[in-house]
């Protein structure tokens, strides 16, 4: 069963592409949620997609809690600077969605709210503010496919 990628406005069409191909070599699904920083006919957002755009399952909602309701009974960790624990603190199973807001604001205070408990971040020097948004994604994708030993994968 695949992880899910789910991300909440986002700006930079290069970041989502370069996350859409991160899920279509993982089979991680691809959640946008709307408004989006740009046109999915952006060339940019398909350059940086490449060739697999048809290999990703991406869905799209226009608000978040239409895709917290399509996506019930699954457990949703927020992607956040500002969280206590690390994206290791935690054992991930099949279907977790792992949830990452827009490159200027991050995710809203309500989610973050909502998902108190199962917020991560991504240890880092301070003198930064963050990752790129697809190197995060991929970061914590690929610490949950290694805890399920990959499965699926080549």
């Amino acid at each position: 069963m695949p992880f899910h990628i789910c991300l909440v406005e986002p700006e930079i069409p290069n970041n989502t592409g370069n996350i859409a191909r991160t899920c279509a070599v993982t089979g991680a699904v691809l959640h946008l949620v709307r408004p989006l920083g740009f046109s999915t006919d952006d060339k940019y957002l398909k350059r940086s997609g490449m060739d697999y755009w048809y290999k990703v399952d991406v869905r799209y909602y226009d608000s978040f809690d239409e895709l917290t309701a399509s996506l019930s009974g699954r457990r949703f960790f927020c992607a956040t600077t500002k969280a206590e624990k690390r994206y290791t603190d935690f054992s991930y199973r099949d279907e977790d969605v792992f949830v990452f807001g827009k490159e200027s604001r991050g995710l809203p205070p309500e989610i973050l709210e909502t998902h108190r408990e199962t917020q991560i971040r991504i240890p880092m020097r301070p003198v930064v503010r963050s990752h790129n948004l697809g190197n995060a994604a991929a970061i914590i994708l690929y610490e949950a496919l290694r805890q399920t030993d990959f499965s699926g994968l080549e």
